[in-house]
């Protein structure tokens, strides 16, 4: 059986391996057969059920804009099978985003994302808020 404690080890070292690094093949270790995004507005992808390769597409994806995000995880909260995350995400601009040629500048944003996992501790989706917002009016100051 796990414990809280395990679950929380092992979202922990999802987000370094997978979001930071960019291992998406890591992904295979993680996340479950699907993957659904319960709620996460302005994410092109909220609302849908993923596979693994889809999972993968949407790590590289939402990287290629920012290669060397990290998110500073700054609280794990547990709940059942779910684990809460609440963090604060920063990366360089170096690729582009529609609306948004390269910066070359650090672009910041906050936020709290709710996983959840199956009885194999492989993750079965999220709920999440983030400040979306702050990050495109740090884009537009930055044009």
């Amino acid at each position: 059986m796990t414990t809280t404690y395990q679950r929380k080890l092992r979202l922990a070292a999802f987000i370094h391996h997978v979001w930071d690094e960019g291992k998406v093949d890591a992904s295979d270790d993680y996340v479950a057969e699907a993957y659904t995004i319960r709620h996460d507005p302005g994410d092109p992808w909220d609302g849908k059920t993923l596979d693994r390769a889809g999972f993968k597409d949407r790590v590289q994806k939402s990287r290629a804009a920012f290669p060397d995000q990290k998110f500073d995880i700054q609280e794990l909260f547990a709940d059942g099978q779910n684990i809460v995350m609440t963090w604060l995400w920063s990366g360089t601009h170096t690729g582009d985003l529609p609306g948004f040629p390269a910066t070359d500048r650090l672009i910041s944003m906050s936020g709290a994302t709710v996983y959840t996992f199956d009885n194999n501790e492989r993750l079965t989706g999220h709920w999440q808020i983030t400040d979306r917002l702050g990050v495109f009016q740090q884009l537009h100051r930055n044009k």
